[in-house]
């Protein structure tokens, strides 16, 4: 049924005990890594510590938004802070790309004066950072699929981890071949990654935050299942958003063909609440209902 305001404490606070541990391994393999991208004078080790450094601060930023979600709403935050994860999403989606684009021009300058690396060094703290993130990641992996901050922190995770596969790669390269030209390539590989990764998340968030009708809902499909319900005569004035990762609205104004009464209103609106859920999902539904009233009957209504 619409209206539906379920929600798993418990299930919040795996959440946040998740998190806590991965920015507590994260911190480690920053402060080791760039330590060692220091000694060996390694590019992508120390790119991969970068993004180590901005893994924790969107984890942190994920944590501070998971605790969040839990306050409850009141009179001057009618909504709580059911936002505030998705507005971690966006941040954490926007920090990948950032951190991309440093990476490239780092990258750019070392193929133009390349040095030789202490491979030894990258190929341990590489281990160091597989072992760590890959824990991480299989801390956060449950969590993903179902919530858009928690997927934000997983990528950042999942792509450090496979950053320091690649590191590792690079690592042995130079120590046996002394392929050298492998620093910068992984760098801008990993860059480049980083790019595919977080343009569709940051996209989403995006989409979410601007109240943009979710992809996977056609407004059409809407009103006519609405339309197809006596005594509805036309359908306007529509707007669908999602609210958080739980909740998507539907808001719309009813032209009725008779003068009905309020009662026989609560029984059609129990209708259009059990159609709207059941066939797109929408959890909260408000209706204005009207009855000869004089005012624009489009679909969309730009006010």
């Amino acid at each position: 049924m619409a209206h539906n305001h379920g929600h798993s404490h418990a299930h919040t606070d795996l959440k946040g005990k998740n998190l806590l541990v991965s920015i507590f391994l994260n911190i480690i393999i920053t402060v080791s890594q760039v330590i060692g991208g220091l000694i060996s004078g390694s590019l992508s080790l120390l790119s991969d510590a970068l993004h180590n450094f901005s893994d924790v601060l969107s984890l942190i930023v994920s944590y501070v938004a998971t605790a969040l979600s839990k306050k409850e709403a009141c009179t001057n935050k009618t909504f709580g802070y059911k936002r505030a994860e998705i507005i971690a999403a966006f941040v954490n989606a926007a920090t990948l790309v950032i951190v991309a684009i440093i990476l490239i021009k780092e990258a750019i300058e070392r193929f133009m004066n390349p040095i030789a690396i202490e491979s030894n060094l990258v190929i341990w703290l590489s281990l160091l950072g597989i072992a760590a993130n890959g824990f991480s990641v299989l801390l956060l992996k449950k969590h993903a699929d179902s919530n858009m901050n928690m997927k934000s922190a997983y990528l950042h995770l999942l792509t450090d981890m496979l950053a320091s596969v690649a590191v590792l790669i690079g690592g042995l390269l130079m120590k046996f071949y002394q392929m050298y030209w492998v620093d910068p390539a992984l760098t801008l590989a990993i860059a480049l990654y980083l790019i595919f990764m977080g343009y569709d998340l940051l996209k989403e968030s995006t989409r979410v935050l601007m109240l943009f009708t979710p992809s996977t809902i056609h407004v059409q499909q809407i009103v006519e299942t609405i339309n197809k319900i006596d005594p509805i005569k036309n359908v306007h004035h529509v707007h669908i958003w999602q609210l958080n990762e739980d909740e998507v609205h539907l808001e719309a104004h009813i032209d009725f063909l008779k003068d009905i009464k309020l009662s026989e209103f609560d029984v059609i609106l129990d209708k259009i609440e059990d159609e709207v859920y059941h066939n797109f999902g929408i959890n909260h539904v408000n209706i204005q209902p009207e009855f000869g009233k004089c005012d624009a009957k489009q679909i969309i209504v730009q006010d």
